[in-house]
């Protein structure tokens, strides 16, 4: 059963020093404020150190930015799925393009995610691996061509066709598995296109953390997805 709704809108706040001390607190209360007033879902990624933190102030979903399939007990340093649980983490990336991971690591995170009801939202770089990636039934895919992340091209209007043919593909295989989009979103135009191609939410970071109003930016991506409630 999902613990999410669709459209889905996957802040990943990354490292980026726009985002230290209190500031990630602070643009997560601005994400749930937005949710509020659009009811577009809105998720955010924090980085670990700051995960309950936020957890504890804010009341939508939070993410993991990474997990580790390593097991309870002697693995330091590992981020467990056991352990996000515990702190009322909602879900986390898997596989995201700057902490890839083997294919049967991802197989082995989704079986442990649904026996624990996290959500996986998995990663993939292309067609090919949205293709093995969907057989192994996780919760949402995420497509995200490597070389337009942070770029500013957005990839609804510069490969429309990895869009569409993600979605293709993981309806053939599993029409319960939600597909997102990601790299280089930055404006409501963008979001609408990948909308119109088949997408189901957005996965962003820069596009957001590096706006000069956080409020305001959030506010426009999310606005065209309430047509898509």
């Amino acid at each position: 059963m999902k613990n999410y709704c669709t459209p889905l809108l996957v802040i990943n706040l990354k490292n980026y020093a726009e985002i230290y001390s209190n500031y990630s607190l602070d643009i997560s209360k601005i994400s749930e404020s937005v949710a509020n007033e659009t009811s577009v879902e809105i998720i955010v990624c924090p980085p670990n150190p700051v995960l309950s933190k936020i957890i504890d102030n804010v009341n939508i979903p939070i993410y993991s930015q990474h997990v580790d399939d390593s097991k309870i007990g002697s693995s330091t340093g590992s981020i467990v799925p056991e352990l996000l649980k515990s702190i009322n983490c909602s879900g986390s990336l898997i596989n995201h393009s700057e902490k890839r991971i083997p294919l049967d690591e991802i197989e082995r995170l989704i079986i442990r995610f649904k026996e624990i009801e996290l959500t996986s939202l998995v990663c993939a770089q292309s067609i090919e691996e949205v293709e093995k990636i969907a057989k192994l039934n996780p919760d949402i895919i995420a497509i995200e061509p490597p070389d337009l992340i942070g770029s500013g091209r957005a990839v609804s209007k510069v490969n429309p066709k990895i869009i569409s043919d993600s979605v293709d593909v993981v309806n053939q295989i599993n029409n319960n598995i939600d597909v997102l989009c990601g790299a280089g979103i930055m404006t409501a135009e963008d979001v609408s296109i990948a909308f119109e191609l088949g997408s189901k939410g957005i996965l962003i970071a820069s596009g957001i953390i590096q706006s000069n109003d956080w409020k305001n930016k959030i506010i426009e991506l999310a606005t065209p997805m309430k047509n898509y409630l």
